[in-house]
């Protein structure tokens, strides 16, 4: 996969990642950026018009070649000892959201972020950048089917909490210092029935305006918040 961006290539040297290939405009100091990849990582200096034709705009002076981003399983995750928080993804196909989803859940602790393999964005170098490379510092769990993770879940004792704008309770519903999957549906779209019937109770953000809807990151970041001020 091709990654560019300042913050995306460093956190990917930094996590460890293996580096295919590292591309770097003329005059970006790479002494200062990034020290410890001096003598590790081969790399390829290009001018700034080469730069600009060959990758996205918004690269920064940098780009690299990384090895596709995969994530362990849920059962493996939940194996594992402490508190989860895990965030899961229905019908959330915008590669900015699912980035941004990403950036918010690794800023407030999340445990893993859970996508179905279908019927979601797919980790695409957009969803890297926007993520401002969090994605090296969370584990991301596909999964074939969105039910039978909630059913995996409930087996090891998480809550699942599902968003949605026609219920009465609000977030202070949500038993902050317990196991938690909090599930998010698209703006357009909301959660599947069968999702949504699923989860153990629905919440809903207060608001007071005349729009009844928030972007989905945007909507994470404020659930989450909420959950980590109480836990």
């Amino acid at each position: 996969m091709l990654i560019h961006g300042k913050n995306p290539v460093f956190e990917a040297l930094k996590a460890g990642r293996k580096i295919q290939a590292l591309y770097v405009q003329e005059n970006f100091n790479l002494h200062v950026f990034a020290p410890f990849a001096i003598d590790t990582i081969p790399r390829t200096i290009l001018s700034k018009a080469k730069m600009d034709a060959q990758f996205p705009k918004g690269h920064q002076g940098i780009a690299a070649e990384v090895s596709d981003y995969t994530g362990p399983t849920l059962e493996a995750v939940l194996k594992r000892p402490g508190p989860k928080l895990f965030v899961m993804l229905d019908n959330v196909e915008d590669p900015h959201n699912l980035g941004a989803v990403i950036r918010n859940a690794e800023a407030f602790g999340v445990t893993a972020v859970i996508i179905p393999k279908h019927r979601s964005a797919a980790v695409t170098a957009t969803v890297v950048k926007v993520s401002a490379g969090a994605i090296e510092h969370i584990d991301l769990i596909t999964v074939t089917n969105l039910n039978q993770a909630v059913r995996t879940l409930k087996a090891h004792d998480v809550w699942v909490v599902g968003t949605d704008l026609d219920t009465d309770q609000t977030l202070e519903a949500i038993h902050a210092d317990t196991d938690l999957a909090v599930v998010f549906g698209s703006e357009g779209k909301g959660l599947s029935r069968l999702l949504k019937s699923q989860c153990d109770y629905l919440v809903r953000i207060p608001m007071s305006g005349q729009a009844n809807s928030l972007n989905v990151s945007v909507a994470c970041g404020i659930v989450l918040y909420d959950i980590l001020r109480r836990r």
